[in-house]
């Protein structure tokens, strides 16, 4: 029956409250949705523009035997899509919520229902961390709404310039940084085309037409020179 919601998990951390929600759309699929502190944070209603941040970016790279981090697991759109893509070696996600990854692995994030992937590492903790030098060929970063909008303030320095310069330089040359937005930010994209050995920076908006209203997302990319 439409509108029915099945709670799928609950757990209170260090980071706040993440809940996972299971619901019943009009059309009568299945909908999961992710709560983080009483805030909606996403759903899989429309999963285009998740899917998006790794397709563009991987798009944008040469070569095989590629190596990808992702910052956010969400409910696994993100890293699926790397999965799915042609050349890549090696996925590894951080996430900072423990309850996503033990979801993950009980088959619960509908775009992951399976993290048997031999590629895939799943890795608890902050992506800024994982900053490693000259390690990826892609850097994904989709741990908030972008800086416009901030489910978690201290994810505020990830998108300054400093925090950007740290996860362009992990990067190897020719890469590309891409970042998810919940809006388009002209401020984001003007810091990235400042970088250090930045070219190429760009923005793709990205409508999307959710229950009779058209909103805009954006994925802003920057090659690595």
């Amino acid at each position: 029956m439409a509108g029915v919601r099945e709670e799928l998990g609950r757990v209170s951390g260090p980071h706040g409250e993440v809940a996972l929600w299971r619901r019943t759309a009009d059309d009568g699929a299945a909908v999961t949705e992710l709560v983080v502190d009483g805030v909606f944070a996403m759903d899989d209603v429309d999963t285009s523009t998740e899917r998006a941040l790794a397709t563009e970016a991987l798009a944008r790279v040469d070569g095989a035997e590629l190596a990808v981090l992702v910052g956010g697991l969400g409910l696994g759109w993100t890293a699926a899509s790397v999965l799915a893509s042609p050349g890549v070696a090696e996925v590894v996600v951080v996430e900072l919520e423990d309850a996503l990854l033990r979801w993950a692995a009980t088959g619960l994030l509908p775009g992951l229902p399976s993290i048997s992937d031999p590629r895939l590492d799943l890795v608890a903790g902050d992506v800024a961390c994982a900053f490693e030098p000259d390690r990826y060929d892609a850097v994904l970063l989709d741990v908030d709404n972008g800086p416009d909008f901030l489910v978690h303030g201290t994810n505020a320095g990830l998108y300054g310039a400093p925090g950007l310069a740290r996860a362009l330089a992990a990067v190897r040359p020719g890469g590309v940084l891409a970042i998810w937005s919940a809006d388009p930010s002209p401020t984001l994209l003007a810091r990235l085309a400042q970088l250090p050995d930045a070219v190429d920076a760009e923005q793709l908006v990205l409508p999307v037409e959710r229950d009779g209203r058209v909103f805009e997302y954006a994925v802003l990319l920057v090659r690595r020179n």
